[in-house]
């Protein structure tokens, strides 16, 4: 994770320190509520921001998301795979014929 590294030398450099997972989570939930901001102004209802728009902003949360992964030792490709296979099986599930909701 190249970026990562470039970040850490350039906090240890400006601020003395590098971020901690902790960090990277609030920095995450920064990003989500820049994407929220944009799909609503992608969407009309709030004007649009001058700057990096909706695919730089996903872009950035995807990349957060992979780096609070590997901080906390998560294969996410793993993870990823496990669990959308879980969510078809349920969803198939409820969509059979006589299925209980």
């Amino acid at each position: 994770m190249h970026v990562h590294g470039l970040y850490d030398e350039l906090n240890q450099a400006q601020r003395g320190r590098t971020w901690s997972r902790h960090d990277f989570v609030l920095g995450f939930v920064g990003d989500v509520g820049d994407l929220a901001k944009l799909t609503q102004a992608a969407d009309g209802v709030r004007p649009a921001p001058v700057g990096p728009g909706l695919g730089h902003e996903l872009a950035d949360c995807l990349w957060s998301v992979v780096v609070i992964a590997e901080l906390y030792g998560i294969d996410l490709a793993a993870e990823f795979t496990t669990t959308m296979q879980q969510l078809e099986e349920s969803i198939t599930g409820e969509l059979e014929p006589g299925a209980t909701q």
